[in-house]
């Protein structure tokens, strides 16, 4: 008998995979997983800046970070100019270090939609793949015997439906996303 568990836990890696991917694409209002990808050297090791001190979004405008030890304001301020992708200018006051998020222009929001997209074709290229791998397994298992070929077709509609429903999923995401991007 084909077990398509294997096959069910991949997609939803794949789906938890992209969530991850969408929340790094910027929306018009901060948040703390804006700067996910920072990476601080402190004490001589680099670390997330999660690690190193503690993001919060007190304004939609504006990220505040408090280091946990305050000598290291400076190296999280300059990881975080560093980061020219991010085009963020930190500002630090001795204690806490603020990061003041710029309204997207109009063509700033189309290149993120557009980043959006990228990342559901990833996932969709990502499903094919587990489709594929599912359907080469159970073929093996029909060509050895060990399934019939009504089996073989009752596994192939099993993952072919579990891909459409996650198809559909991955299209509601990306609309809200769309829509968090262009809402001004």
């Amino acid at each position: 008998m084909f077990d398509t568990k294997k096959y069910e836990q991949k997609i939803d890696l794949a789906l938890g995979h992209f969530h991850d991917e969408l929340r790094k694409v910027r929306t018009g209002r901060a948040h703390s997983g804006m700067l996910d990808g920072i990476l601080v050297e402190v004490y001589g090791v680099n670390m997330p800046l999660n690690q190193a001190a503690t993001i919060t979004a007190p304004e939609a405008s504006m990220l505040q970070i408090t280091p946990f030890d305050p000598g290291n304001i400076q190296a999280i301020s300059a990881a975080i100019r560093k980061d020219q992708s991010l085009g963020f200018n930190p500002s630090d006051d001795g204690r806490v270090v603020r990061v003041p998020v710029p309204p997207l222009t109009e063509e700033r929001r189309r290149q993120l939609v557009k980043q959006a997209s990228e990342k559901v074709e990833e996932v969709r290229i990502a499903l094919r793949t587990i489709r594929q791998d599912a359907l080469k397994d159970a073929k093996r298992m029909k060509e050895s015997k060990e399934m019939g070929e009504d089996d073989y077709k009752r596994v192939e509609k099993e993952i072919d439906g579990l891909l459409a429903k996650t198809q559909g999923e991955i299209d509601e995401i990306f609309k809200t996303k769309e829509k968090d991007i262009l809402t001004i």
